[in-house]
């Protein structure tokens, strides 16, 4: 038989088996699980699409086939970057096969004939299994991992597994070295004083750092799914410590981590011993006639906003039994959302099923845990914050740099059972906020009533609070505004010190009452700067506030425990 006949038989055999995968690939494309709770139902295509991607497969695979016949195959993808692969034809082949059924699979997924919402549900489910299934993430077929094996004799695998082992026994899997990281010795360490407390948060005061601070104190509101501290890592990337370096008097929230005895918890509770009672001790510390500069991060500003709108609607009437609190003088958000009405992909699988499957959970223990919470957040961005780093880490026998935010990302903790409800029901299922539909002491409060100036930050990858869906604020109230579009994600780009490298972010500035303008029109219009965004909000925030006077000794009237207090030392095995 002749090489021609034998190109023939392998053509042929070649084309009989992309038929046969293109059928099972179908079939169960068609079964496919949405989640939510909703068993798998059947996809409807139109056929004329489906004719036209399998073609289009069909054509770009005998393509493919050929080319890697002579040699000529390449990945255009960086977890196929190393030469290794280019230089191992069937690694090379792999890797560009595994791109063409990704690419059909989101073409398939694109092709559904369903509503919006059931259509971004199956493109996450294909994004997560394209995720998982990419070559790079199993020994077997890449070669990069291999040829390091080789090159130290097994000693990557040796390593690789040592990681493992060190995940496992700890119960969940390390982004770096946790150990090297201890709160109130190397992070959390900006000099303060515990000042105020109560059941569910300590209030940190933290010490001035110049000779004369600014009258109008700032508080700090973290989301309390999370340590306060991520406003406080190591000295260099503090925003804590940037803040009162800059003459500002800064207090801070510190949640206490919830365990099962608190599950009837709710999001007035938090409202109400959280903010509300924050501002009432901020007054008695400080000059009730000086109004307050806020500042709300994530789950923190959404807080931050209802209690904001409560107070403009209630005025001198008080809200939930206060009466008597310092006024808000500047509300700053940082990637916190207002509008849920497109929360990403977290808010893809939020529905009353899913709702009712979560509360069957926590009801049962009691609260959310910090390892649920913290597993569905990096499964919104698997290939990067998943895939890749156990490629590195088990594969190859590396570990990622020590780093702060990382280690500060493992300190989990956990939402109460009923405030976690609310939350959902209330936020992401009901829109309650963006509608003036959500209540507080029995009355529905209106964004739409918030007069005081607004700074907004807003974060380019952010796939817990999609910037876009930050920016829809704008369209909610007619403050004057400022909003900023940074690198970076959720987290990174929050905690974005001067110094730091290739950061950069976009600003523009709307008065009160101006027109509102489109995302996209918005991003066009603002004015580019390299750097880090943490100055121009200093500056905005001393454009809004008054004189300066003499620095006091933290903690004049009352000091309960030296800063970062005990609430944040609290963490449970889950």
């Amino acid at each position: 038989m002749n090489s021609d006949s034998l190109w023939a038989q392998s053509a042929q055999q070649f084309q009989q088996m992309l038929t046969q995968g293109w059928s099972q690939a179908l079939e169960s494309f068609q079964k496919m699980d949405l989640g939510a709770n909703k068993a798998p139902m059947p996809m409807r295509m139109a056929p004329e699409k489906l004719q036209a991607l399998q073609t289009q497969y069909l054509q770009e695979a005998t393509e493919l086939w050929q080319k890697s016949l002579q040699g000529q195959v390449a990945a255009q993808d960086r977890r196929f970057a190393d030469v290794s692969w280019a230089q191992n034809p069937l690694a090379a082949f792999s890797a560009a096969a595994y791109l063409l059924n990704a690419r059909t699979m989101t073409q398939l997924a694109e092709a559904i004939d369903a509503d919006e919402k059931t259509r971004a549900r199956i493109r996450f489910g294909v994004e997560q299994w394209i995720a998982a299934m990419s070559p790079s993430n199993y020994l077997a077929f890449n070669p990069e991992a291999q040829k390091k094996a080789l090159e130290t004799q097994g000693e990557s695998l040796a390593k690789g597994i040592a990681n493992l082992l060190h995940d496992i026994r700890q119960g969940h899997v390390s982004m770096t070295d946790e150990s090297l990281f201890e709160v109130g010795r190397n992070v959390a360490t900006t000099e303060g004083a515990v000042v105020f407390e109560n059941d569910l948060f300590q209030l940190i005061e933290y010490k001035p750092l110049t000779a004369k601070v600014y009258e109008r104190p700032f508080l700090l509101v973290p989301p309390c799914i999370n340590k306060y501290y991520i406003l406080d890592l190591s000295p260099e990337n503090s925003m804590v410590r940037y803040l009162v370096s800059q003459g500002h008097s800064v207090y801070m929230l510190s949640w206490r981590n919830p365990d099962a005895s608190d599950h009837d918890l709710t999001m007035d509770d938090y409202l109400k011993l959280g903010v509300l009672d924050t501002l009432q001790a901020i007054g008695h510390l400080q000059d009730k006639a000086h109004p307050v500069h806020a500042m709300g991060y994530c789950l923190g500003g959404t807080l931050l906003a209802i209690a904001a709108a409560a107070l403009a609607k209630a005025g001198r009437r008080g809200v939930m039994g206060y009466s008597d609190l310092p006024h808000l003088k500047t509300l700053s958000m940082l990637a916190a959302q207002t509008d849920f009405s497109e929360p990403g992909e977290l808010g893809l699988f939020i529905d009353e099923s899913q709702i009712g499957f979560l509360d069957n959970i926590t009801l049962g223990q009691g609260y959310l845990s910090g390892k649920q919470m913290a597993g569905s957040f990096q499964f919104l961005h698997s290939r990067d914050l998943v895939w890749t780093r156990r490629m590195r880490e088990y594969l190859m026998g590396e570990r990622e740099q020590p780093n702060d935010l990382m280690a500060w990302n493992a300190d989990t903790t956990r939402m109460p059972a009923r405030m976690h409800h609310e939350y959902l029901t209330s936020l992401y299922l009901n829109n309650a906020l963006a509608t003036s539909s959500y209540r507080v002491d029995g009355r529905a409060v209106s964004l739409a009533d918030l007069r005081l100036p607004i700074f907004m930050v807003g974060t380019e990858r952010d796939h817990i609070s999609p910037w876009r869906s930050v920016y829809k604020l704008r369209h909610l109230c007619d403050a004057e505004m400022t909003f900023v579009l940074t690198s970076g994600g959720h987290n990174a780009g929050i905690i974005s010190e001067p110094g730091h490298a290739r950061r950069s972010y976009r600003m523009a500035a709307r008065p009160a009452h101006g027109p509102w303008i489109e995302p996209e029109e918005w991003t066009a219009q603002a004015t580019a700067h390299e750097g880090s965004w943490w100055p121009a909000w200093h500056q905005w925030l001393a454009s809004k506030s008054s004189r300066k006077q003499a620095a006091r000794p933290v903690g004049a009237h009352a000091v309960l425990c030296d800063a970062p207090g005990e609430y944040v030392l609290q963490r449970y095995a889950d």
